[in-house]
Formats: structure tokens, sequence, C-alpha cells
């Protein structure tokens, strides 16, 4: 297996990398609900569970 003839400095290293950032996820805001969500996935509100907008599990009472 090759191995580097010399040390990447930290620099060099560094600016190679300079491309790899953290995005913001994208976010979407509910029709029926109004709430903020991560689009294509389930989200609670008030203990309901919704998807695309519909109620899929309702919250029971004890």
């Amino acid at each position: 297996m090759p191995h580097p003839k010399r040390k990447i400095s930290k620099s060099r290293r560094d600016k190679r990398r300079t491309h790899y950032k953290a995005e913001a996820s994208a976010m979407v805001v509910c029709q029926t609900t109004g709430t903020v969500h991560m689009p294509h996935r389930a989200y609670t509100v008030d203990g309901n569970l919704y998807y695309k907008g519909k109620m899929i599990v309702e919250k029971t009472v004890n």
C-alpha cells in the first residue's frame, strides 16, 4: 500500500477540506397545521402524528 513521502501540513490539509460544509436542512410549512417540519417526514403536533397534512395517529387520553 502506498505511503506519502512527506508529511502533509495542516494548512494544506485544511485547504482541501474547505468545501465540506454543513448545510441547513430544508424546511416546509404544513398547510393544515401551520407547523414547520422537514419535507417527506412524519411530524407531531400536540401529540398527534401527521404526514402530508393528514393525521396518521391520534393521541389517546387515559
